[in-house]
């Protein structure tokens, strides 16, 4: 069975107190925590509204004495004809955050398009709950609940102070068995599993299966540091590798869910790429970090700003931006409106500009983010350095190869087989905008840069490169001949 990643749990962690050592060593273990604890977590169960009959497909016809018509028949006469199908239930864990106003935190992947949701207490009272708000982006959702029944809350921790090493304790509900309580340290931090636009999971080899999801992970202290939300696993059980949301990650989206009902992240108007190796020295940058902006959304907060396309976005309001990804998240956990100074690189120095933080949310909903040719005859000039050959545009190629109108530049008319042109993903068609941050209209203007940048000793070229309307930046190596 070939190995997957499974999106079903999230992990709550807190950072171990420097008495966690003692505690755990002790006769009684995790026993007295875990007590305390379990009247806190939940089992979260969900369904969605069956389908009408008439919403079921037609049976398909067949030849008469075909096979498949036998095997059709009888299978709805097993099903009964007209029967409702039985609607999909969802079992997850949660836990109480507010007693008093009946929050309980789950995942998103939970309780998505449930028409009915379930809470059932350690006590096995069950309640029916409302879904308060949700976030795909970070698989979270708030639930409230309205009843007498006496509620636990837990509070969430600092998952900052977590270290490699530290011990977590997580209770949740695998395969709906009921509470159920494990142990484990923290594996690795930061990780990056693809599964949204803010990964930043912690690692865990604490048992996390099926059921788990939403339920929350503790320290010493009783707090809650992280959401599990993922595991890795080629048989879909625990293998000893699981993913958790850290609880400051989660906390600002927790709280926007409850006062709004939806998030509302800041937003900078950017599209950004990482910072390679090549396109740092190419920009005399010491190093790969920042963001390197590939685009600005016109009308934007970094348009007002004054950034450009080409600029390296080193620091976001007193933060460094390690690597490309450290700067969506720290501009959506900014407060909307809010003005924060930010440090980039351009020309070969450090500049700074002040911005005021944009709402995502507002500029998706108006649409502010995105994100067979005749053969030719004229092959191009030939630019052996970077293993391409270019030309000027014709009228033919903007519908040709889907150029935008105003789109100006040249054509790259031929990649070299194994070049490192053709490893870095270019292809006939696309459009050199820029070399060097330098416009580029004419083959000899590309050839003028590239003999610069040789006698300028430059081991490589910067180009912005623009295909179907989508801009980015690739760094090519200058091949010595």
């Amino acid at each position: 069975m070939r190995t997957i990643l499974r999106l079903f749990t999230v992990i709550l962690f807190v950072a171990a107190s420097p008495a966690y050592a003692d505690d755990v060593t002790n006769a009684d273990g995790f026993a007295n925590l875990a007590e305390k604890l379990l009247p806190a977590v939940v089992n979260i169960s969900s369904t969605q509204k069956p389908m009408d009959v008439e919403d079921f497909p037609e049976m398909p016809h067949f030849p008469p004495g075909s096979p498949f018509e036998d095997f059709f028949e009888e299978f709805m006469d097993k099903r009964g004809h007209g029967m409702p199908e039985i609607p999909p239930a969802s079992l997850g864990s949660g836990f109480v955050i507010d007693a008093e106003n009946g929050y309980i935190i789950t995942n998103n992947h939970v309780v998505k398009d449930s028409d009915d949701v379930r809470v059932t207490f350690s006590d096995d009272v069950t309640v029916e709950a409302e879904i308060l708000g949700r976030d795909e982006k970070t698989d979270l959702a708030v639930l409230k609940v309205v009843t007498n029944h006496k509620m636990t809350a837990v509070q969430f921790g600092d998952s900052s102070k977590l270290r490699v090493g530290h011990w977590v304790l997580a209770i949740g509900n695998p395969f709906g068995l009921g509470g159920s309580v494990t142990a484990g340290i923290v594996s690795a931090q930061q990780r990056n599993i693809n599964a949204g636009p803010y990964d930043d999971f912690i690692q865990t080899d604490a048992s996390i299966n099926r059921g788990n999801s939403g339920g929350p992970m503790f320290n010493i202290n009783g707090e809650v540091i992280g959401i599990n939300t993922a595991i890795f696993s080629p048989s879909g059980g625990s293998v000893g590798i699981g993913f958790a949301i850290p609880s400051n990650l989660a906390k600002p989206v927790i709280n926007q869910l409850i006062e709004f009902g939806h998030t509302r992240r800041g937003w900078l108007g950017v599209r950004i790429q990482s910072v390679t190796e090549e396109i740092a020295e190419s920009l005399g940058l010491d190093k790969e970090r920042g963001a390197l902006v590939a685009s600005i959304t016109e009308t934007g907060p970094a348009q007002k700003a004054g950034l450009e396309s080409g600029d390296i976005i080193l620091e976001f309001n007193g933060k460094p931006i390690k690597e490309m990804r450290d700067l969506p998240r720290l501009v959506a956990e900014t407060p909307i409106g809010q003005k924060v100074e930010m440090t980039y690189w351009r020309d070969g120095k450090e500049r700074k500009a002040h911005v005021e933080v944009g709402e995502l949310e507002k500029a998706e909903g108006n649409g502010l983010l995105a994100e067979g040719s005749e053969e030719i005859e004229n092959k191009g000039v030939s630019v052996d350095t970077l293993g391409i050959s270019v030309r000027t545009l014709t009228s033919a190629d903007y519908q040709n190869f889907h150029i935008g109108e105003d789109v100006e530049g040249v054509l790259i008319s031929e990649v070299v087989p194994l070049s490192e042109a053709a490893d870095k993903g270019l292809l006939t068609g696309d459009v050199i905008v820029e070399i060097n941050q330098q416009t580029v209209k004419t083959p000899e203007e590309v050839t003028t840069i590239i003999g610069t940048a040789k006698k300028a000793k430059h081991s490589s070229v910067l180009l912005l490169i623009n295909r179907d309307g989508d801009v980015r930046f690739v760094a090519l190596r200058l091949e010595k001949k």
